[in-house]
């Protein structure tokens, strides 16, 4: 696998993770959520904790975006699932959720499943090596 493809897929899933880490600080530090003022969505919006957030999810897209330009999406949504495990541990030990023995052994399948995965070869590349008469 070449190092972009590697770099971007570690991005990814960082952004991912991070971001939704930061979403979930700051709601946690708001409290729950009335549905019915908008106001209190719009408070939510400029919690620094959540635009933190917001920005790394942007991050996020950006980087999903260029990593499926460059490898198929069969490769990069199990490479990228490795932000599931990211999440559910900074959820266990950094905001002290609780998280059932069942959820560790499918956090533990999604871990395996990414192993293998990644073993693979991302097929696509980059469109701009592609000749129109070969699809790879």
């Amino acid at each position: 696998m070449n190092w972009y493809i590697r770099g971007l897929a570690l991005a990814v899933v960082f952004f991912n993770a991070s971001g939704n880490y930061f979403l979930s600080l700051g709601m946690h530090h708001l409290g729950a959520m009335v549905f019915v003022s908008p106001a209190s969505y719009i408070t939510a919006i400029f919690h620094p904790a959540v635009l933190i957030g917001v920005a790394l999810l942007i991050c996020w897209l950006i980087a999903q975006l260029s990593l499926l330009s460059w490898a198929d999406l069969t490769f990069v949504l199990p490479i990228t699932a490795l932000a599931y495990v990211c999440s559910a541990l900074l959820g266990a030990f950094s905001l002290h959720e609780h998280v059932s023995l069942s959820r560790w052994c499918g956090i533990a399948l999604i871990a395996g499943g990414v192993a293998v995965v990644s073993r693979t070869r991302a097929a696509t590349g980059h469109p701009m090596y592609r000749h129109p008469g070969n699809p790879q």
